[in-house]
């Protein structure tokens, strides 16, 4: 079983708590929440299920199970710069971590010295670091580099993610402007505080790693207006409002397009679909019927990587660079183990 330091625990971090202890995984033996509605409470006050123990902590100079954690999991901040400390105290640790930061999933794109920082810090205390998410992390780069496994040659990728955001968690539908009118959605987008993070790192990973030459790549964001009322997670939307947002990452070398990424997600959008197209050889074109929810789908990966994430070489990781990661079945106790290694013998004896 994984004992798992728990940073972070908005919607998206309770969600992977609480699956860690569903799917029995592990446990959280340490948590920490800056937040003052969180910070100083106890976790199965949180999360169903949790050790009564588990007080939530401050900042992770409280904690004191460090001996306990055998990995840590961050889900904060989309911006790698704001996370780095946080990785720092951890990775010095010789903690391992599996992180939802976005700009973590290929950070050579825009913080490359940061990057080379943390992989040093974590091969030097032999720890590993990941960024992973189902965007990025998974549809729009990982799953299309593993798909391209049957091809004789790739000369381009397209990816389309259209999602219905209706069910997606408040800071989710916050963070791609539903509710504001075209001044509010242009000042969030001015601010930096407006769009889907990570575009342009699955972007480049996936140029990066079929050898599709990018010598230049733009990206484009607009906002989604509802054709009518919407009731969403932050309150009424009116007709005409912005209820999302449509983001294009394209990537050329001359004037051949090599890479297209196009992220919508919107309110009530109509026939939500990820769809993956290869031009080569074979013509690959895959589509996954109705979309993969994003919550379900991120907690989902965060857990899953645990174990590869575990067995990697210390360093700096992306979802190319462990080993391949699939659902991964309940830990069994120390008993159960002994149980079913008796099991498998007498199965191969028989």
């Amino acid at each position: 079983m994984h004992s798992i330091l728990q940073v972070g625990l908005g919607p998206l971090g309770l969600r992977i708590a609480a699956d860690l202890l569903e799917r029995r995984l592990g446990d959280v033996v340490a948590a920490v929440d800056s937040s003052p509605e969180i910070a100083g409470r106890k976790l199965s006050e949180l999360v169903p299920g949790a050790s009564p123990k588990v007080s939530v902590r401050r900042s992770l100079e409280e904690v004191r199970e460090w001996r306990q954690v055998r990995c840590a999991i961050v889900a904060t901040s989309s911006d790698l710069a704001r996370c780095v400390p946080t990785f720092r105290e951890l990775l010095g640790r010789g903690v391992s971590v599996v992180s939802t930061c976005e700009e973590l999933c290929w950070p050579w794109l825009r913080h490359e010295t940061l990057a080379r920082e943390l992989d040093v810090l974590a091969r030097d205390n032999r720890a590993a670091l990941l960024g992973t998410g189902v965007n990025p992390g998974f549809l729009m780069d990982a799953f299309p580099l593993a798909v391209t496994a049957v091809s004789r040659s790739v000369r381009s990728v397209e990816v389309h993610r259209f999602q219905d955001a209706s069910h997606r968690r408040v800071p989710f539908q916050r963070k791609i402007g539903v509710g504001l009118d075209q001044a509010g959605f242009d000042a969030a987008v001015a601010a930096g505080t407006l769009r889907h993070v990570g575009l342009g790192e699955s972007l480049h990973f996936l140029a990066q790693h079929l050898g599709l030459r990018v010598e230049r790549w733009s990206e484009s964001l607009e906002p989604v207006k509802a054709g009518r009322d919407r009731d969403s997670a932050l309150g009424r939307v009116e007709k005409g409002r912005v209820c999302g947002v449509r983001q294009v990452a394209e990537g050329f070398h001359g004037e051949e397009r090599v890479v297209r990424l196009e992220f919508i997600a919107a309110l009530g959008l109509e026939d939500p679909h990820d769809r993956v197209i290869i031009e080569g050889e074979p013509p690959i074109d895959l589509t996954f019927k109705g979309g993969v929810q994003g919550d379900v789908a991120t907690s989902s990966i965060v857990l899953n990587a645990i174990g590869p994430l575990l067995a990697a070489a210390p360093g700096l990781h992306t979802m190319a660079s462990i080993p391949l990661v699939g659902f991964a079945p309940p830990l069994a106790e120390p008993g159960e183990r002994r149980t079913a290694v008796r099991r498998n013998a007498r199965a191969r004896r028989a």
